[in-house]
């Protein structure tokens, strides 16, 4: 195999990638034998019809496209690692000669990692980050365990109220005629959780188990069902019972059910513990998002356009995997919030781009700074991904590709980097203090998950 690499503008290149003759024939005869069994010619058994008989009432390039697809498939990862570029996205493919008895010929047009003029990275100045635990979050925090907490007790001495979970059966109709989804028997049902139509749930409080009676409501405007939209309806409703929700009481026996702990007092100062530990490490992030936001305007970088559509396309099927896991595909997605396709991969390619700017910054501060990686450190590395996927070390290690433990490495180097630039950025004072909140996150693939790699491969 023979590779020739031509430098395009946008840091862009063309690869003409050149294979012997005889890889041709034996691409042929492979594509032939896989496709023999389908093809059937009056006077032979189907599956045993001889190759130059297909090739003659069929013409010589009957099997051209299967075994230009197999050997294209086979030698294009060589290829790449032979011409020693950089290459950052899915390749697009062209023949330009495929003939028996001759070389096999073909060109992959492919983006390469941009050079970045990188920016001044020690002394950026970032927004000083509140990370002050007040009683109030603690006490919030520790309200919301003892909700999680809390036990349903069934109510049958007093009306329905706000808060109320009730159980009721009921049957809507509009304009005197019962509607498809309207009919309903043993519904559970949140009094003020605003689950169904305004104004419905307000009509149950105030009733006792037993109880039957009409409930009135007015479909909204843009109600999803277009033949109700806008309507008055009527529900026939029966309150068939009512539960309250009994939130425990704070105290010792409380702390040692659901803690390590034996005192309130103990128990508190774990939580606030807890607090503080979530805000500074969602300080870091904020500091770290915005001294990379900040480091990326400040450099030069011409992202060729194909490898935004190669991350956008990361992307997307990786959103997509995560919809899947809670029992929803990506059509339903689309189609459950109103959003198209194209809407989607523009937000994505929005989102790739951001990652492969932070990204490439990062990566010229490692190379700036002479950052390496001690083997120990992958091997640790590795040694954690094999316990997250609860594997033998060996096992995990067969798994991991030259390539993959490569962006280990670079992985780390990224983090070592964003370290540098934290450690030297500065706090400006004439900014107004920001808060750090749980949700704070580093922008998405900064320091990218490869243990994803490593997913995909199993899938």
């Amino acid at each position: 195999m023979s590779v020739q690499v031509e430098k395009l503008e946008h840091s862009m290149a063309k690869l003409t990638i050149e294979l012997p003759a005889e890889e041709v024939d034996k691409a042929i005869q492979k594509a032939y034998l896989k496709q023999r069994s389908r093809i059937a010619i009056p006077g032979f058994r189907k599956g045993k019809v001889p190759r130059a008989v297909i090739e003659k009432m069929y013409g010589t390039g009957v099997f051209y496209e299967e075994a230009a697809e197999s050997m294209i498939n086979e030698s294009y990862p060589d290829a790449v690692t032979e011409s020693g570029e950089d290459v950052v996205s899915r390749p697009e493919i062209s023949v330009v000669q495929i003939e028996k008895g001759k070389d096999f010929i073909y060109t992959a047009e492919v983006a390469l990692k941009p050079p970045v003029d990188l920016g001044k990275y020690k002394g950026i100045k970032v927004e000083p980050v509140d990370t002050t635990v007040t009683d109030e979050e603690v006490d919030e925090e520790i309200q919301r365990e003892l909700d999680k907490n809390a036990r349903e007790v069934e109510v049958t001495d007093r009306a329905a109220k706000s808060g109320d979970t009730v159980l009721i059966d009921y049957s809507g109709s509009a304009d005197g005629e019962k509607f498809e989804g309207g009919t309903a028997e043993d519904q559970r049902l949140k009094l003020g959780s605003h689950t169904f139509i305004d104004n419905f749930e307000e009509q149950i409080e105030g009733h006792n188990i037993g109880d039957e009676f009409d409930v009135n409501v007015t479909f909204p405007e843009q109600y999803h069902e277009k033949s109700l939209a806008g309507k008055p309806a009527v529900f026939s409703v029966k309150l068939k019972g009512i539960t309250e929700k009994q939130v425990p009481e704070l105290d010792d026996d409380f702390v040692s059910d659901v803690s390590e702990f034996e005192t309130v007092d103990e128990y508190k100062a774990d939580v606030r513990q807890t607090l503080q530990d979530r805000k500074n490490v969602a300080a870091r992030n904020k500091k770290e998002d915005e001294a990379v936001k900040a480091l990326v305007e400040d450099s030069r970088i011409e992202i060729p356009e194909p490898m935004i559509d190669t991350e956008a396309d990361n992307l997307i099927r990786n959103y997509d995997s995560r919809l899947r896991s809670q029992g929803l595909g990506l059509q339903q997605y689309l189609q459950y919030t109103g959003m198209t396709e194209e809407k989607l991969r523009d937000d994505m390619k929005k989102q790739a781009k951001r990652n492969i700017e932070s990204r490439l910054v990062l990566e010229a501060v490692a190379e700036a700074e002479s950052i390496t990686i001690p083997e120990e450190d992958i091997e640790k590395e590795i040694q954690e991904m094999a316990d997250n996927y609860g594997m033998p070390l060996d096992s995990m290690k067969t798994l991991i590709t030259e390539n993959e433990r490569k962006s280990i490495e670079t992985d780390l180097k990224i983090k070592k980097a964003v370290d540098i630039i934290i450690e030297n950025s500065k706090e400006d004072k004439t900014k107004k203090t920001a808060k750090a909140e749980d949700g704070d996150e580093l922008i998405e693939k900064k320091i990218p998950k490869h243990k994803k790699k490593t997913e995909e491969k199993e899938d």
